[in-house]
């Protein structure tokens, strides 16, 4: 089911919109009223299985790779050279890579106790979700570039399969191998220490990070399935009829082999397990498929416009949210008792909390700041502002 060197370009507004369900569900689980109330499908499963928004990060990467071939696909076609638009992609990456730690060292300064650069900097997480896309985009984009689309599928199968090798055949010093149930002593967590030191995810203790050094790989293969949905939908050689079908029954497929393959190497997201990188592949293919279908197909396109505004810019949103939320976070209120709060708490409480459910106030905030940006990314749609990285 090797699909063909793709021969045309086409922008489709499907991708956009797959794109823009994708960010919007992201903005709205990292964003809840209070991190103590939250309905199960919007918080990460603790371990082994997934929910609805470990499916999120996944469907980001496999985005990344679709668009990877429709960005450099009519380039090579008009014969431009491959070491610029590597250049290109890599300097990408390092803007991303940059814009990750920025968000996980602001902010930079601090005025108390005393004025200066805050505590803790220099134990900054260097991992991140910024810096995975980053390192998938720019390894996904050299196998695109020099190796044809066969090979690509050969390294996507290679990464999640010496992944699968090294999780359950090398040791961790004093522990042993495979110990896949153990979030600190597994390899994963052992590399990330070994390599990182301190410089981990603190949700953690610093033990391990969700988007580590070693099940980076892993998350590669799911830009890389990315890839492969591209060069389906950029082949005029099948109608729209049959690139359809071919997302839908590759997708299918890969949904059972991760299903299949979970039955020894579980569906985990904090290790990006390699039955989780192909199963989530195999469900961002199919819901490409359907939005592919219904959008540029059918032209069922009325629906899509506040997804669209979205997905034209992703990554500006999700960066300058971050850094609002924390903003949000840092400001002091004082209440009439003299206690004191941050910002984001006043409003959760003052606009959410007083009249909801604890659990539903923290929705409705959630709910409340997706629109928000929703009218932000609105007005810069209509004036054509798209912030590209």
């Amino acid at each position: 089911m090797t699909p063909n060197q793709p021969l045309a370009s086409k922008r489709l507004l499907s991708l956009d919109t797959f794109r823009g369900i994708t960010i919007m569900g992201m903005i709205l689980v990292n964003n809840p009223g209070t991190w103590s109330a939250m309905y199960g499908p919007l918080k990460h499963a603790d371990w082994h299985g997934w929910t609805p928004t470990d499916l999120i990060f996944p469907f980001f990467l496999f985005i990344v790779g679709v668009a990877i071939v429709f960005a450099f696909s009519g380039k090579l076609e008009k014969g431009e050279d491959r070491g610029p638009l590597l250049i290109k992609a890599l300097k990408r990456s390092g803007v991303l890579f940059l814009l990750g730690l920025i968000l996980a060292s602001y902010p930079f300064f601090q005025l108390e106790p005393t004025f200066g650069l805050r505590d803790g900097l220099d134990m900054i997480r260097i991992m991140g979700v910024l810096q995975r896309i980053a390192i998938c985009y720019f390894i996904a984009s050299a196998i695109f570039l020099y190796f044809r689309p066969r090979v690509q599928l050969y390294w996507a199968a290679a990464f999640v399969l010496l992944y699968w090798a090294v999780m359950f055949l090398i040791p961790v010093p004093g522990h042993g191998a495979g110990l896949i149930d153990d979030k600190i002593n597994n390899l994963a967590a052992f590399v990330d220490r070994a390599i990182l030191g301190q410089h981990l995810w603190v949700g953690t203790g610093r033990q391990w990070d969700p988007e580590g050094l070693l099940s980076t790989f892993p998350a590669i293969s799911t830009t890389l399935l990315g890839v492969w949905a591209g060069h389906i939908l950029r082949n005029r050689e099948t109608d729209e009829i049959r690139k359809t079908a071919e997302l839908m029954v590759t997708g299918s497929l890969l949904i059972i082999i991760g299903y299949i393959w979970a039955w020894h190497f579980p569906i985990n997201k904090p290790i990006w397990s390699s039955s989780y990188a192909v199963m989530t592949g195999g469900q961002a293919m199919v819901g490409l498929a359907l939005c592919y279908w219904f959008i540029d197909v059918k032209g069922y396109k009325g629906w899509t416009e506040p997804f669209v505004v979205y997905g034209v810019n992703a990554i500006t949103v999700f960066f300058m949210s971050g850094i609002i939320a924390r903003t949000l976070g840092l400001i002091d209120v004082t209440l009439a008792d003299g206690a004191t709060i941050s910002a984001q708490q006043w409003i959760f409480r003052t606009f959410f909390d007083s009249w909801l459910s604890t659990i539903n106030a923290s929705l409705g905030y959630s709910i409340l700041w997706v629109f928000l940006w929703y009218l932000i990314l609105l007005f810069m749609y209509r004036r054509k502002i798209i912030i590209k990285v």
